[in-house]
């Protein structure tokens, strides 16, 4: 049958309300990345503060590796009972997850159950943020219209950046209106509890959503058929594809967003308000770039800009990391670090199109999912702990070169795999 989109104004309605969910959903999810430098003494005490951010970074990792169970769990769910249903179960995983960390109790107060429950917080959170990623980004996709799928299909980063960007305004708010010795104390549970209330109005929200034609449209017998084993049986060239071509985006994504806060003052040497103003100024010029670059594949293809991703991905990520060793110009390093976003937006706005264009409707966003939360887990998961852990042991710029390589990697993928555009499966829904 056709992919004819739903009618317009239902299409942009579904498109916001898909969008904000998914803001509410990353902004929970990186509350933790953006408040990790105030709350990791009270759940890991320790007098070393790289070990301390080291053990935090641990948690963070660990958190990914629910995400491709959630991949799996509620990519199959969204396949067979609806993209709005896996959307709205997500949140309420992410909401609960949120609520857990605003009111666990420090280490000091009840030990080792602290770091325990902070980790159970963390992993209903990745189990949450793993669903998400799939019925988001395949939810938009089947909603934009074949002519600006890649435009209204980016929101999905818009909304991801924009739920980072929402954390770390968050930080900067409360580094201004509260006393230091205030939010390192207990203002660091304030996000927490604003994410777990969002997440609540978002639960809401989804049970409004319109379902998408392309699920409507999937023969039964087949969305029945969406699993672990349909997915590598039936599509096992999709599958590596995907996990291959993220693996390279992801990890410079992480690189260049989560953990350039910590290298800011880790390595660079800028205060954490400093830092933290950066990383905000230069995420939200990035969010601004992702219609454009999703807008501009509707017009010249996906391949091409995830080609130039690669290329230039790997001939600057050292350059750029090695500049910043040095750099005390706050306002310079706001310039190189927005140079290597503008180089990771030819993948972020337009990753989760091309993976929604690989899959049939039936098994669309369990393939979409479980792969891309594996090269997450393994890559983007464990890219901050991996570059701490670099730093500690005195190898710092081992991890440039890691960065690099994988670039590379997800490079030879690019030139290789067809133009998603041009060949989408989502029209032949």
């Amino acid at each position: 049958m056709s992919g004819a989109a739903p009618a317009r104004s239902t299409r942009l309605r579904s498109i916001i309300g898909g969008s904000a969910g998914n803001l509410v959903e990353w902004y929970d999810w990186y509350a933790y990345a953006a408040f990790t430098l105030y709350f990791a003494p009270h759940f890991f005490p320790a007098a070393d503060p790289t070990v301390e951010l080291l053990q935090a970074a641990g948690v963070f990792a660990l958190g990914f590796l629910m995400r491709p169970i959630g991949g799996w769990l509620m990519g199959v769910y969204s396949d067979r009972h609806g993209r709005k249903a896996g959307l709205t179960l997500s949140v309420t995983l992410m909401c609960a997850g949120s609520l857990l960390i605003a009111v666990t109790p420090g280490y000091a107060t009840i030990g080792i159950a602290a770091p325990a429950l902070l980790l159970l917080a963390r992993l209903m959170q990745g189990l949450s943020v793993g669903g998400e990623y799939g019925a988001s980004a395949t939810y938009l996709s089947e909603m934009a219209g074949e002519k600006r799928r890649g435009f209204f299909a980016s929101f999905q980063y818009v909304t991801l950046i924009a739920g980072q960007l929402l954390a770390l305004g968050v930080l900067l708010i409360l580094q201004r209106v509260m006393a230091a010795d205030a939010l390192e104390a207990w203002g660091w549970r304030i996000p927490f509890a604003i994410g777990g209330l969002l997440a609540i109005s978002v639960f809401w929200l989804r049970r409004g959503l319109a379902e998408t034609e392309s699920f409507r449209n999937a023969d039964p017998a087949a969305t029945r058929r969406s699993g672990f084993v349909a997915l590598l049986r039936e599509h096992p060239r999709e599958t590596s594809t995907v996990m291959l071509l993220t693996a390279g985006g992801t990890l410079a994504f992480y690189a260049y967003s989560i953990y350039m806060q910590k290298f800011l003052v880790n390595t660079s040497g800028f205060s954490k308000p400093t830092a933290s103003a950066i990383s905000a100024g230069s995420l939200f010029g990035f969010m601004l770039l992702q219609p454009i670059v999703g807008a501009l594949s509707d017009r010249v293809g996906r391949k091409p800009l995830m080609v130039a991703f690669g290329v230039l991905g790997v001939a600057f990520t050292w350059p750029i990391f090695t500049t910043l060793e040095t750099v005390r110009d706050p306002w310079l390093a706001f310039a190189i670090v927005m140079g290597a976003l503008v180089i990771v937006s030819g993948y972020s706005a337009i990753s989760g199109v091309v993976k929604a264009e690989m899959y049939p409707a039936h098994i669309r966003t369990l393939g979409v999912a479980l792969p891309y939360a594996v090269a997450n887990a393994v890559f983007g998961g464990t890219a901050e702990y991996f570059a701490l852990w670099l730093k500690n042991a005195g190898w710092e710029r081992g991890f440039y070169l890691y960065v690099t390589v994988m670039i590379g990697v997800s490079l030879i993928v690019y030139l290789r795999m067809r133009d998603t555009r041009r060949h989408s499966l989502i029209v032949e829904d």
